[in-house]
């Protein structure tokens, strides 16, 4: 398997702005090349790499008001082994977050999957939240969260993670979110998805089955999208006029979404 991904980000920034990007393929894909490059007013600054304790790869940079650009290019081949298991892990992602209010969602998931564990409650849950939510660009705020998706019915692929997450944290299932290049959706973006704990392992669960689970490339994981953002930023105000999001690879699998899948 060979993908290949990009992303480009145009930004009019007011004034000194501390940002920290988070584009770039996580450790440890297997990259055949890579470029990432930052330019404001056309002259280039370097970004400071940091790399956080699921590999995601930060890229933080202080930049003075202007026109900035940034680009990001890979080649990823194969398939990376699964993400080690801490014991950390398991404890941070049974808590409920600022986006996956699970203990608000404790009544809702155990009326709604009562005497259901392990993999079968992954395919209810999964089944349940593509159901009832319908998948509606621009429907959501980006300060909504699992318990205001539900009640609005609809959302984005966001929103679909974060009410995924909430449900089985809400049943004492280890769950995260993750930060995805996605071959084969579309509109092509930036995507996002939620991880399982069951029987060992994480395993990928996506109640929009927008795109095969099995060529997902991750870029970041955390406890919600406020670990996960693709841009963070501090200082002065900045605005996004571009964003330009390509991931494709040499063949696309077919994705019946009832096989188990681990990110690679």
């Amino acid at each position: 398997m060979l993908r290949r991904v990009t992303a480009h980000l145009e930004l009019d920034l007011a004034g000194e702005t501390n940002m920290v990007f988070s584009v770039a393929a996580a450790h440890p894909a297997s990259i055949v090349s890579e470029s990432v490059s930052f330019e404001l007013d056309g002259r280039s600054l370097t970004a400071t790499e940091l790399v956080d304790s699921h590999g995601a790869r930060l890229h933080q940079l202080v930049s003075p008001g202007g026109r900035m650009i940034a680009h990001y290019t890979a080649e990823v081949a194969g398939r990376t082994d699964p993400t080690p298991v801490s014991d950390l892990d398991l404890v941070t992602y049974l808590r409920p977050s600022r986006y996956c209010e699970s203990d608000s969602l404790t009544p809702t998931a155990r009326s709604e999957f009562a005497g259901l564990s392990g993999h079968a409650l992954l395919s209810a849950v999964t089944q349940w939240v593509d159901d009832k939510l319908s998948y509606v660009p621009g429907s959501s705020l980006p300060t909504d969260g699992a318990e205001q998706t539900l009640l609005a019915r609809r959302g984005v692929c966001r929103d679909y993670a974060h009410l995924v997450i909430a449900l089985l944290r809400a049943l004492d299932v280890p769950a995260r979110m993750v930060a995805v290049y996605a071959p084969g959706l579309s509109p092509m973006d930036f995507h996002a998805v939620a991880e399982a704990y069951i029987d060992g392992a994480w395993w990928v669960v996506d109640a929009t089955r927008l795109a095969p689970r099995q060529s997902l490339l991750r870029i970041s994981t955390g406890r919600d999208a406020a670990d996960t953002a693709f841009l963070t930023s501090h200082w002065s105000d900045l605005r996004l006029t571009a964003l330009e999001v390509l991931a494709i690879v040499d063949e696309l699998p077919r994705d019946d979404g009832l096989e188990l899948v681990q990110l690679g």
